[in-house]
């Protein structure tokens, strides 16, 4: 961990815009959303009364910001439950070197599935899919659902999972029927720590969820559990608690960044969500696993 000074001294090196790079080739953001409401069709999300989050986000925004902070790239996680708009990202891609990856909306269980993933997985960024919210719950003892999560498995892609303690037993046996396929469960699993501590079923869920090797933790959503908009604590010691859970639990290896923004903006500056991780993870070969080696084993691999 980072002492006092040595923290004093990276704050000033980030806000310079030249603070070490913890791994040669930089940070891996594996967690961002882009959209775009003036296209003709608009966007199912975010909704035109979110006055914050309606506008165009795209990476000509988000690169300015994270670039002199030492991130080189991101993998972008579906912001739409229509099909198509894996297709807008991959498309932006295409001129967009920053983008690494796409974690996609394919409807797994649904007619189509395979044609879809057909389609899309022959572009080498479409990385994997997210279930758990949109029209996609996790139905753990549907067959065809299983099938579908198989064949992602069987290419190499992975899943992105958004559920909170509520969901952690349905992940678990997802994770001991599909051993080989590669889960990432967004946001903490959902923590919530208005005070700075997370509940008992919490921390019971994430050492379920630890015990499947093949279950990584996304460390992302931890502002936004919060509840402080626009005054979010910026000092890892007030999220201490949390983070010495899910590190004890999931260890060095299965633990990775994500910064969750642009939603994470209304809550805390990106250097600031990016900071309060950097100064609890410190240096060394864990801050490298965490920032992008992990990330690249999970969805560049």
């Amino acid at each position: 961990m980072l002492n006092r000074r040595e923290f004093i001294g990276t704050a000033a090196l980030l806000a310079s815009g030249c603070a070490t790079i913890p791994h040669e080739l930089g940070i891996l953001d594996t967690h961002t959303h882009f959209y775009d409401p003036t296209r003709p069709q608009g966007v199912p999300w975010p909704s035109k009364d979110d006055s914050f989050l309606y506008r165009t986000v795209l990476p000509s925004e988000l690169k300015p910001i994270a670039a002199p902070l030492g991130v080189t790239g991101t993998i972008v996680v579906e912001a739409s439950a229509w099909v198509e708009d894996n297709d807008w990202i991959l498309q932006l891609a295409r001129t967009e070197p920053f983008i690494k990856g796409l974690v996609g909306h394919l409807k797994p269980g649904k007619p189509g599935f395979a044609r879809h993933l057909d389609r899309f997985a022959a572009n080498r960024l479409f990385r994997g899919i997210r279930v758990g919210l949109w029209d996609i719950p996790i139905n753990d003892d549907d067959p065809q659902f299983l099938k579908d999560l198989q064949s992602l498995a069987s290419r190499g892609l992975s899943i992105d999972v958004l559920g909170g303690p509520d969901q952690i037993e349905k992940i678990s046996r997802l994770a001991s029927t599909i051993p080989d396929l590669r889960i990432v469960v967004d946001h903490c699993a959902g923590v919530q720590l208005p005070g700075g501590t997370s509940d008992d079923n919490w921390v019971r869920g994430i050492k379920t969820l630890a015990a499947r090797r093949n279950i990584y933790m996304k460390v992302s959503g931890l502002v936004e559990g919060t509840g402080f908009k626009d005054s979010a604590p910026i000092r890892s010691e007030f999220y201490r608690s949390v983070l010495d859970i899910l590190w004890n639990s999931f260890g060095e290896d299965r633990v990775i960044f994500g910064s969750n923004w642009p939603v994470s903006a209304r809550f805390a500056s990106y250097e600031n969500v990016l900071g309060i991780v950097r100064e609890y993870v410190g240096s060394g070969s864990a801050s490298e696993k965490y920032f992008r080696k992990n990330a690249e084993r999970v969805y560049l691999g």
